[in-house]
C-alpha cells in the first residue's frame, strides 16, 4: 500500500471534518429567542451541546450526530425552513402549516404554550370588550396575536367583523403604547412586550389574554420529514429533545434553576431573574417527556388543530388547508404535518 496516499487521504477527510470512520452526520436547527426556545442557545453556552458545525458536546456524542445552531429573528427562521435551508425550526403550530404544503413536516417536540404570553393591553378609557368596537386594536396581523384576539371575542360571545383589527408589528405597537401615543388605546401582543409595557404604564391592564385558550397555541420543534429520513436524521432529533429536557432538568433543579433561567434570560430580551419567574408563568413549558406526550398524543389536538386551521384558512394564513396526521408515520403516510411522539418516547425510555 503506498503510505503516502494513505496518509493523504486522511489529511484529506480531516480537513472536511471527518474521521476515517467517517463523522457524526450534520442536521441544522433555526432557532429565535423565545423562552422554550432559547433553551438551544443556552445549552450550547453550558457545553451541553456545540451549536458549531463539525464540534460537538456531549449530547451530541450521545446521539453520534452535529447539531448545527442558526440563530436568526422569528420570521427569518421561517424562511430559512420553508426554503430548505435547514433542516427543523422552532415554530408554532400555527406557523408551521404555511410551509407543511410544500415540505412534509413533522412536529417532533410540543415546547411550550401560551399562558398569559400573549395579551390584549387596554388603557383606563377600555371599560370592557363592548367598548373596544369603533377603536383600533393593533397588533401583528395573521400571527398568533391576532388568533389569540379573535379567540377570545369568540369565547365572549362577540363577532369579528364588529371589531377593527389593525396590522402593526408588535415591538412598534408597545411603544406606541408605553409612550402614550393618542391612538394607541389597545394592542396585543406578546412577551416580552406584554411585561414591558405592565411595567412602563402603571395605568393600562390586561383585558384579556391566552389563558382562556389552553394549549391552542404551542411553540414547537419541527422538522422535515426528509431530513427524518436522512441517515441520523431520527438520532438527530432525539438529540434535540434530550437537550430541551436536560435544560429543564437544570432549572428544576434547587442549586441550578436560577442560574439557569438568568442564562435563559440573556437570550430573551436579557430579562433578569424576578423578569424571568413571570416569564415562564406565562410560557408553560412542557418541561418533561410526560408533559410533552401528554400534548402530542392527547385527545384535544385534532380539534385544537382544526381551530387552527380552519382560522389559517379564512383569513389566508394558507391557501387551503393542509393534511394533518397523529402518531407514527405509516406506509399510507400523505399528511402534510405529522404529530409524531416517537421521539420523545425513544428518549424517555434510555433516560430510565
Amino acid at each position: 500500500m503506498n503510505t503516502k496516499l494513505l496518509l493523504t487521504g486522511i489529511a484529506s477527510a480531516l480537513l472536511l471534518g471527518q474521521s476515517a470512520s467517517g463523522a457524526a452526520p450534520s442536521f441544522s436547527l433555526a432557532w429565535s429567542e423565545y423562552p422554550s426556545w432559547s433553551v438551544f442557545g443556552v445549552a450550547h453556552m453550558m457545553r451541553l451541546i456545540d451549536g458549531r458545525e463539525g464540534r460537538q458536546g456531549p449530547i451530541e456524542e450521545k446521539w453520534n450526530v452535529d447539531i448545527v445552531l442558526r440563530e436568526a429573528e422569528y420570521d427569518p427562521c421561517l424562511v430559512m425552513y420553508g426554503s430548505g435551508q435547514c433542516d427543523a425550526v422552532c415554530i408554532t403550530n400555527m406557523d408551521a402549516l404555511n410551509p407543511s404544503l410544500s415540505r412534509a413536516s413533522v412536529m417532533i417536540l410540543p415546547t411550550s404554550t401560551s399562558f398569559g404570553a400573549d395579551a390584549l393591553i387596554v388603557t383606563d378609557a377600555i371599560k370592557s370588550v363592548e367598548d373596544l368596537k369603533g377603536k383600533k386594536v393593533y397588533g401583528l396581523a395573521k400571527s398568533v396575536s391576532e388568533y389569540c384576539f379573535v379567540r377570545n371575542i369568540e369565547l365572549l360571545g362577540q363577532k369579528e367583523k364588529d371589531f377593527n383589527f389593525t396590522n402593526m408589528d408588535p415591538g412598534a405597537a408597545a411603544v406606541a403604547m408605553q409612550q402614550k401615543q393618542r391612538n394607541a388605546e389597545a394592542i396585543i401582543v406578546w412577551n416580552p412586550f406584554v411585561l414591558e409595557t405592565l411595567n412602563k404604564r402603571k395605568d393600562v391592564r390586561v383585558l384579556f389574554d391566552s389563558t382562556k385558550i389552553p394549549n391552542e397555541i404551542i411553540d414547537s420543534v419541527v422538522m422535515a420529514e426528509s431530513s427524518l429520513d436522512r441517515p441520523g436524521g431520527k438520532d438527530f432529533a432525539c438529540a434535540v429533545i434530550d437537550t430541551f429536557y436536560e435544560i429543564n432538568k437544570r432549572m428544576a433543579d434547587k442549586n441550578l434553576g436560577d442560574r439557569t433561567l438568568v442564562a435563559l434570560g440573556q437570550k430573551f430580551s436579557h430579562l433578569d431573574l424576578e423578569s424571568m419567574k413571570k416569564v415562564v408563568q406565562q410560557t408553560l413549558f412542557y418541561s418533561t417527556p410526560e408533559k410533552g406526550l401528554a400534548v402530542i398524543t392527547g385527545s384535544e389536538l385534532p380539534g385544537i388543530m382544526k381551530k387552527v386551521v380552519d382560522f389559517c384558512v379564512s383569513h389566508e394564513i394558507t391557501g387551503k388547508a393542509p393534511k394533518l396526521a397523529y402518531g407514527p408515520k405509516t406506509e399510507s403516510d400523505d399528511s402534510n404535518l405529522r404529530f409524531d411522539p416517537t421521539y420523545i418516547k425513544i428518549v424517555q425510555s434510555k433516560s430510565k
